[in-house]
């Protein structure tokens, strides 16, 4: 079946049906698409259904275990992509002043944003001065739907899920350091401050400490940790010694004698069928700057062992 859509006339298709489409067509489920897409499984059910009416096709075969792209389902999905990917660039591009030859959103965890991605985009900016770049900060899972909905060109990340239409790319280790600000206490104690690093980490963090009761403080993200460290004047937590490295040259933080190291991969998650000269130029350069990154050497404290968090 051959769809002949002409995408500048997409008053008669809805916007969020190509939406709840490549969500449901990514995911497998009308279920998980409405819990990515924060509406109603009715609303999910709804849109396919007056895509599909639109269309004059069934694209999705329902069942118990999800669902499945039939075959003009299938021949749709790089059509809605392209759809999609094309409005979000209009939008991007339209308001655009006439010295930028393109933008570029990018999007990344809070921990691969602090000092990390600023310092890439004004290397970025160096060499590309006629781009325009939108930067955002969010968690993997907010950070993929926009991926999957093409609302985002480029994700950094530590925990991507794969999905049709997303390449992911790795870029650096992280290496997780335990850090105290008092040596001389023994440890644990109730100022250790757990991070929800990704599941690798806690696997690798339960193998480490088996008995390690649950501790007083949980956060989901190290710059929480940081700040609580700072804010009470004592505590401990693993961090990235990328970010730790200037608190532990003023004497704020110290390692914790005998503690294991943790490494943390970061990623890059992109569309695999963008073809824009723009995002691939950006996407080389990061690149570049992710292989500058694994060779830097930061202060690391001598540790017992290096375990890997995925």
């Amino acid at each position: 079946m051959d769809f002949n859509i002409d995408k500048c006339n997409i008053k008669l298709m809805d916007i969020d049906q190509i939406r709840t489409f490549l969500s449901v067509a990514a995911n497998g489920s009308f279920l998980e698409a409405a819990n990515r897409l924060y509406v109603t499984q009715s609303t999910v059910s709804t849109r396919i259904q007056r895509l599909e009416a639109y269309l004059g096709v069934t694209l999705f075969v329902r069942n118990r275990s999800g669902a499945s792209l039939t075959l003009p389902g299938r021949r749709f999905l790089p059509h809605a992509k392209s759809l999609l990917l094309t409005l979000e660039q209009a939008r991007h591009d339209i308001g655009l002043p006439s010295r930028f030859r393109g933008s570029v959103s990018i999007g990344a965890r809070i921990a691969l944003c602090e000092t990390l991605l600023p310092e890439w985009i004004s290397e970025i900016r160096q060499a590309m001065p006629d781009i325009s770049i939108r930067s955002d900060i969010g968690f993997e899972e907010d950070l993929m739907r926009s991926l999957v909905a093409g609302a985002l060109d480029i994700g950094l990340m530590y925990t991507p899920q794969h999905s049709p239409g997303l390449q992911i790319e790795p870029l650096f280790d992280e290496t997780l350091v335990l850090l105290t600000t008092d040596p001389s206490q023994p440890w644990p104690n109730d100022d250790y401050i757990y991070v929800d690093w990704a599941p690798g980490f806690y696997a690798q963090h339960s193998n480490s400490y088996p008995n390690l009761e649950r501790p007083a403080q949980v956060v989901n993200i190290g710059w929480m940790a940081v700040q609580l460290i700072l804010a009470q004047g004592r505590g401990s937590s693993f961090l990235p010694v990328r970010l730790a490295e200037p608190l532990l040259q003023a004497g704020k933080l110290f390692p914790v004698a005998g503690s294991p190291q943790f490494k943390l991969p970061a990623y890059m998650v992109s569309q695999r069928d963008n073809d824009s000269a723009v995002l691939q130029q950006v996407l080389a350069q990061i690149r570049t700057l992710a292989a500058l990154e694994r060779q830097k050497v930061y202060a690391l404290p001598a540790q017992s062992k290096v375990a890997d968090a995925t």
